[in-house]
């Protein structure tokens, strides 16, 4: 074998090497590191023939993106119109939309393409909303405007990708049975435009549609609806046609869930609030002795824990201010067994505890005893055994832990396995509660004086939060104080209710009736409550908008 000479040889060892260095390389390959994440839908770069074409022939419309896209819920989100009896074919071809029109169109019509929020990039989903193609078959296009926008008829807040559509008054009776041809969806801030409309009596309605929905059809149960009572004659340009959307309370009453829990409880669902609701076990009669029932603030759920579980089936009757309303039945498995979870919830809210509370423990299942000796409480490490442990008088799910807590002291709450039997002899594991007292200077006051425009309406006052939730209410006829007493400072307002019918309750729209819900005013003033301060001021409730 030849010998080779000393700079071939290293030119030899070199190559290896990097060729070694190469492999590992592509074996351990580094994730590539970007920019910020895609949030730019695609971009309509041509259309073919143009948009707003007149007197159209094609047979054939192409529409070029600026990238790769795909079509998503096309049945839901795409629609012509006016509707042909063949539907257009949508292709993807790159990064064109090849769209074929199968049916003879007519003449003089302005046909317009609505993809909704079907085209989307391919890598992050953005799309592209109320993209529209709109031609004419004639020597006119269709150019009438209708907009506005869509509020919460509750909180008063915009509201964004809500469904704004039109039906000709005519064809209002298709509402909730078939999507309609004519929509848009608002922007960020609840507005609307609808184009390319033709002179004619419409029908307008707003929809939000709940999480799965998606096919614009109205679903009473779920969706929240807006719309106007009278029709609107679109004969130039109109603004400001604002709608309020509400979810519509049940005109008939029925179950909507019922179930039997994993723990044995039994759980019913209403399509309505019930006003003095009664709930009776029929078959088998002898299990309604003893039975336990919660209902929840607005009395439109149900829960019962019946002293027996060896039942085939049980049927409960359902009753509302004396008036039976519905049996259900509900069965279970011979070999059906349940579990029974004892650890209570409290009312120390991030661990803090409000000096003008009782600290509370809720359970999940009805409690029928408490051993106190296998309670052990922690003062700042200190072993303290004058507590007390109070059952609630009427809420069985309810017990009090009573001690002269301080402020900037730790408290240890330990509660050993056992210190607790509910139903079905079940003992809860051991479980532990921390928690500070809040100071009291952290608390506040503050005092209305609420004057009203008509005292022979109801008029229901509430404070709200930041998140427009109710923290307390009244009822009012008349020149009344209120008061928010001891509440955590921080953002409050005022919302009041026009109480029309005097029930004590917001009541919303129906659309079957052509109902509006009842109107609501929030005060401009945030009423805040300072750390340690006792604040006391006036305010006049205003009549209530013209309709």
């Amino acid at each position: 074998m030849p010998k080779l000479n000393k700079p071939f040889s290293s030119c030899i060892s070199l190559f290896i090497i990097a060729l070694i260095m190469q492999l590992f390389g592509c074996a351990s390959p580094q994730p590539v590191t970007g920019g910020p994440q895609d949030r730019i839908p695609p971009k309509v770069v041509n259309m073919t023939p143009k948009n707003l074409t007149r007197n159209f022939s094609a047979k054939k419309i192409l529409i070029e993106f600026d990238e790769y896209f795909k079509i998503q819920d096309e049945t839901k989100e795409f629609n012509i119109s006016p509707e042909l009896e063949k539907a257009p074919i949508l292709k993807i071809k790159k990064n064109v939309l090849d769209i074929t029109l199968p049916d003879t169109l007519e003449k003089n019509t302005t046909y317009t393409l609505n993809f909704g929020k079907a085209i989307a990039d391919i890598n992050e989903s953005n799309v592209i909303k109320n993209l529209t193609y709109v031609f004419s078959t004639g020597n006119e296009i269709d150019s009438l405007t209708l907009s506005g926008k869509v509020n919460s008829a509750l909180t008063g807040e915009a509201e964004k990708d809500v469904t704004v559509f039109i039906l000709p008054v005519e064809r209002d009776t298709l509402f909730g049975k078939r999507r309609p041809s004519i929509y848009t969806l608002t922007d960020s801030s609840g507005n609307y435009k609808l184009n390319n409309l033709r002179k004619g009596n419409y029908k307008v309605y707003a929809l939000k549609e709940a999480t799965g929905g998606g096919d614009k059809i109205y679903q009473q149960t779920s969706d929240e609806i807006g719309f106007l009572k009278s029709p609107v004659t679109i004969d130039k340009n109109i603004d400001n046609i604002n709608l309020q959307i509400f979810k519509e309370k049940s005109a008939d009453f029925r179950v909507l869930e019922r179930k039997i829990n994993s723990d044995g409880s039994i759980l019913l669902t209403f399509s309505q609030q019930l006003i003095n609701p009664k709930l009776t076990v029929t078959e088998p009669a002898a299990l309604d002795v003893g039975k336990r029932l919660t209902l929840n603030s607005t009395n439109d759920t149900a829960k019962i824990w019946l002293n027996d579980l060896s039942f085939d089936s049980v049927k409960v009757a359902i009753q509302d201010q004396g008036k039976l309303l519905q049996v259900v039945n509900l069965t279970r498995g011979k070999k059906d067994s349940y579990t029974r979870d004892l650890t209570p919830t409290d009312n120390a809210a991030n661990g803090k505890l409000n000096p003008y509370q009782t600290y509370t423990l809720t359970f999940p299942i009805p409690i029928t005893a408490a051993d106190a000796s296998k309670i052990t409480l922690l003062d700042d490490s200190i072993k303290r055994t004058n507590f007390e442990l109070i059952k609630d008088s009427t809420n069985f799910l309810k017990y009090y832990v009573k001690f002269p807590w301080k402020t900037k002291r730790s408290y240890d709450l330990k509660f050993s396995a056992g210190a607790f039997t509910g139903i079905f002899n079940s003992k809860n594991k051991e479980f532990i509660k921390k928690f500070n007292l809040d100071p009291t200077e952290n608390y506040g006051t503050r005092t209305l004086i609420m004057d009203v425009p008509d005292t022979t309406k109801n008029y229901i006052v509430e404070f709200i939060n930041e998140k427009k939730l109710p923290v307390k209410q009244y009822i009012i006829n008349k020149k009344t104080k209120i008061v928010l007493a001891n509440f955590l400072a921080g953002k409050y307002f005022v919302r009041v209710i026009y109480d029309e019918n005097k029930n004590g309750v917001w009541d919303t729209g129906n659309v079957k009736l052509g109902t509006q819900p009842e109107k609501i005013w929030y005060s401009p003033e945030e009423q805040s409550l300072r750390p340690n301060w006792e604040v006391e001021n006036s305010m006049t409730i205003p009549k209530p908008p013209s309709p």
